[in-house]
């Protein structure tokens, strides 16, 4: 896909992957509400930005939802930028610690109805809006979110060290 895609490989990833699917912030742990289910690792890094948004669209395309897919799309690069940006160093540079480059997990799922978007990282920090200034090229992300989606938050998940930033969306 790009060199922001990661390959599930080591034993703490692995691990997580597991309460990815075993615990999910969807619903504290059943995803029966979210037939429809998607799932892509990428390395924190700013090509995981564009790797997120073409995955969103073929994924929405495949579950017959592309209707969905310019405000999914929209939404995805947000979250998946605000984690890329939480994981870096002070100077905006990928921050590999001892376990490698840190990784951010997309998951998408719906029930044909609604389309759910969550972002997972590794950085507990809360997400928070700001008021960017007229000339600042960012710090819109969230506002964005909120204006686009039907409902969004953040929550976190035992045994995760991180949060997990979701959003939805209705076809309607």
């Amino acid at each position: 896909m790009s060199s922001g895609a990661t390959a599930t490989s080591s034993r703490d990833t692995m691990a997580g992957n597991a309460r990815w699917h075993a615990e999910g912030a969807i619903s504290a742990g059943s995803n029966a509400g979210w037939p429809l289910s998607a799932h892509l690792p990428l390395g924190a890094l700013p090509t995981a930005v564009p790797c997120a948004r073409g995955y969103t669209r073929a994924i929405l395309d495949e579950w017959n939802l592309a209707v969905m897919a310019d405000a999914a799309e929209l939404i995805v690069s947000e979250l998946v930028t605000n984690s890329v940006q939480a994981t870096a160093d002070k100077d905006g540079q990928p921050r590999y610690g001892e376990d490698g480059l840190p990784v951010v997990h997309l998951r998408l799922a719906s029930d044909r109805v609604r389309f759910r978007a969550e972002v997972w990282d590794s950085v507990p920090h809360v997400p928070a809006a700001r008021q960017a200034g007229p000339d600042e090229e960012g710090g819109r992300g969230l506002a964005l979110v909120e204006a686009l989606s039907d409902r969004w938050g953040w929550t976190t998940v035992p045994g995760w060290p991180g949060k997990v930033v979701w959003a939805e969306l209705r076809a309607d």
